[in-house]
């Protein structure tokens, strides 16, 4: 039990970030589900890392360019795989639903994908300097990773195979509740449950406009919603709402 708890986490932080202390590659039965339960934890830590080094950045430079590297230290430490996902699915997007699948497992970007991709990163970007306290970074990361696991768990998987249905097939009640019990108390204690509230809408919309068009969910998707949920995440914090 305890070395597939641990293996789980492992594999949390390798599927979510370029960390190299958990190179965990390999979806061994028994761990997935323990692995999904770690995503918002895993979300957290992250945050927390950027927020370290944040606190360093403006030790040193000033404000705006502290906030820069910050994002640009973002989009390295989750190894762009989310983004990879949110351009990946606004190619299919674009495309006859019959072939967009087809053109999401295609490893070229297309040209909606990179150009809406980009428009994306400047939102995002502008959203960090407008953000007033860049520790709301942690909440963030740790809600839209836990929206994740809102997806797996409560949505259908459009594929057969793959680590995304066996994810789901891994993922318990149990693990589920503690991550929603976790995350819950966590969103309490920093005073973000709108936060956590407005999670659960923005995946419960979009897993929805999926499956309308799918069928399903996939694991492109699923980083199409850590990136959307966090754009969102961050203006809803720039507009009052926590």
């Amino acid at each position: 039990m305890i070395k597939k708890i641990f293996d789980g986490f492992g594999l949390a932080v390798s599927m979510l970030s370029v960390v190299p202390f958990f190179k965990v590659h390999h979806f061994y039965k028994g761990i997935n589900g323990y692995s999904v339960m770690f995503y918002p934890l895993v979300g957290a830590l992250l945050g927390g890392l950027l927020y370290g080094f944040y606190m360093l950045c403006t030790l040193v430079f000033p404000q705006t360019h502290s906030v820069v590297l910050v994002f640009g230290a973002w989009v390295v430490l989750t190894g762009a795989l989310h983004l990879d996902g949110l351009s990946d699915t606004i190619d299919g997007l674009f495309v006859a639903k019959e072939k967009a699948l087809d053109v999401m497992k295609d490893s070229h970007v297309g040209g909606m994908g990179m150009i809406f991709s980009g428009v994306f990163l400047l939102l995002k970007l502008s959203s960090l300097l407008a953000l007033s306290d860049m520790f709301y970074i942690i909440p963030v990361m740790m809600l839209s990773r836990f929206g994740a696991v809102i997806a797996l768990y409560h949505f259908p998987y459009v594929h057969k195979n793959g680590m995304g249905a066996l994810a789901k097939e891994e993922l318990t009640p149990l693990h589920y509740a503690l991550a929603f019990g976790s995350v819950l108390l966590l969103s309490i204690v920093l005073h973000v449950s709108t936060l956590f509230l407005l999670t659960y809408g923005v995946i419960y919309l979009l897993a929805q406009a999926f499956i309308r068009r799918y069928g399903g969910l996939s694991g492109d998707m699923y980083g199409f919603m850590i990136e959307v949920s966090e754009l969102l995440l961050l203006n809803a914090v720039i507009a009052g709402l926590v």
